[in-house]
């Protein structure tokens, strides 16, 4: 009798091990397919952080955006803007930009909200949720990198002169009523905030926006440039970034491009 539990007992343990075996298989497969598949749309997920350094509570979205980027190199495009209005709190943001408050704007009338706040996540120029959210932040991720792209969008030729950043891009599917935004972006900078919300707090901003230019799209072939600001160092590291936009600032494509 009992020979013959210690045999059934042997035999179910064989047979939940192959069970185990073989839903690892599938899960696996399924796994791999689900990259085959995110990979195969050339999907971008373009992140706009809205933020600030005299606001308390963006720090977090400010990390979480940076690890995001981390995690994600190929296609999250993680962006930085600094916006001006809480600069009336004591510490003026060096980042911060009034275009950039603009910018946040049109997007609060797109989305129907009642007014900006930070931190703000934009994605893809559809949809927002609160920045320090992480939850929200990897599902949409997830999401978005299921997607495939309107357009395609590649640099070529590009070069520091001077000043200026110059480029050639090239775009795929149609360019009517879309527009070319290229964005100059650093990659870190730490400060040392001396008043307002954040007084003696040392911030670490990471993929700061610190210019942008837009082009108007008459053609799925052109030129294109960006001024580096005087806020860059010669040992800061920058990325230029490109996106394709429709006239509802819906982002359609995204390219980006390490500045050495």
């Amino acid at each position: 009798m009992i020979k013959k539990i210690i045999i059934s007992s042997v035999a179910f343990f064989v047979m939940s091990l192959v069970a185990l075996y073989h839903a690892h298989n599938v899960e696996t497969a399924t796994t791999e397919k689900v990259l085959e598949e995110i990979t195969g749309n050339n999907s971008i997920v373009v992140l706009e952080l809205f933020t600030s350094q005299g606001c308390s509570s963006c720090p977090p979205a400010d990390r979480l955006l940076q690890q995001v980027k981390q995690e994600y190199p190929e296609n999250v495009f993680a962006l930085s803007y600094h916006v001006d209005y809480w600069n009336y709190i004591g510490w003026e943001d060096p980042f911060s930009n009034p275009a950039y408050s603009v910018k946040q704007r049109n997007y609060t009338r797109k989305f129907n909200y009642r007014s900006n706040y930070t931190p703000q996540i934009v994605v893809n120029g559809m949809e927002h949720f609160v920045g320090s959210n992480a939850t929200k932040m990897y599902s949409k991720i997830q999401d978005y990198s299921a997607k495939a792209q309107e357009n395609q969008v590649s640099l070529d030729k590009v070069s520091l002169e001077n000043d200026r950043i110059n480029f050639n891009f090239n775009v795929d599917g149609t360019v009517e009523g879309r527009q070319l935004r290229a964005v100059l972006v650093l990659d870190e900078r730490t400060t040392e905030v001396k008043r307002g919300e954040n007084r003696n707090r040392t911030l670490k901003n990471s993929n700061i926006v610190v210019a942008e230019n837009y082009i108007n799209l008459g053609a799925n072939a052109g030129i294109g440039s960006v001024k580096v600001p005087s806020l860059v160092r010669t040992s800061d590291k920058m990325t230029l970034m490109v996106l394709i936009e429709s006239d509802n600032q819906d982002i359609t494509a995204a390219a980006k491009y390490r500045i050495s």
